[in-house]
């Protein structure tokens, strides 16, 4: 029997065919290839936007009861996203969760190769190995980069995470990422005095938007942002270097107009 990300052994003796999936990017990552197999997601699951699957709630609080009643062969679940508690209350169950663990890029690429090989007995897709040549190459001009996630209270991205790795892949440097926390809370005027160059202000988890954000930082370069380029570690990797890239640069191009 296979081993999850975790070192947990995972009573798995044949490849399953009824697949419940509690994280929105690997949701998006087995609908890519194996979409068959899935039977349940979350609310935020949103990727593919026609995948009609029954949903059990959301990331931090799945209906357990629910995901008991339908048997999947298989829950797969993330250390980060998904709670420790639901995780074991679902395993008591006797139903099999496999729990990836994902800080980095270099993780991301060897936790869904894991995935599909081992958990779900399917060849590795071959948008994940030309997602990692993409994210090979060296990144551009250095950038101070601070990515909020929350306000009220303000937390912003540190240290190991997935979002800070994928940034330094770009020649990102994260002004935060010497905090003791990997999600650190903060103020604007502590952001600021971080002096950034360019603030990110994502849609997820938190949903930043044009009056609910920018306006605490008048005078600093930001950019509304898709979650998604910068958090999910599916498919969106084949494209999303180059998306994030454009939104660097039209910025930066407007910054020396000013």
């Amino acid at each position: 029997m296979p081993y999850d990300d975790l070192g947990t052994l995972v009573p798995l003796s044949h490849p399953p065919q009824r697949v419940v999936s509690l994280v929105p990017s690997l949701t998006e990552a087995i609908a890519a290839e194996h979409r068959d197999v899935l039977v349940g997601a979350t609310q935020w699951c949103t990727h593919p936007g026609d995948l009609a699957v029954p949903r059990f709630r959301g990331t931090k609080n799945p209906d357990v009861k629910a995901l008991i009643a339908a048997a999947p062969e298989l829950i797969v679940a993330n250390r980060e996203e998904n709670r420790e508690l639901d995780v074991r209350r679902l395993r008591a169950a006797g139903l099999p969760v496999w729990v990836t663990r994902i800080e980095n890029l270099e993780q991301a690429f060897a936790s869904l190769k894991r995935l599909f090989t081992v958990a779900l007995g399917v060849p590795a897709p071959e948008w994940l190995s030309q997602a990692q040549q993409i994210w090979t190459r060296p990144g551009g001009t250095m950038l101070r980069v601070v990515t909020a996630i929350w306000r009220d209270p303000w937390m912003v991205v540190g240290q190991p995470t997935f979002t800070s790795d994928l940034l330094a892949r770009l020649g990102a440097y994260n002004p935060f990422g010497g905090a003791s926390s990997r999600y650190p809370h903060t103020t604007p005027a502590e952001i600021l005095a971080r002096r950034p160059d360019l603030v990110l202000l994502p849609d997820e988890p938190y949903r930043f938007g044009p009056s609910d954000g920018p306006e605490m930082f008048p005078d600093q370069l930001t950019a509304l942002i898709s979650g998604r380029l910068l958090t999910w570690y599916g498919p969106s990797l084949v494209t999303a270097r180059g998306e994030i890239v454009a939104i660097m640069q039209q910025l930066r191009g407007r910054e020396r107009t000013r």
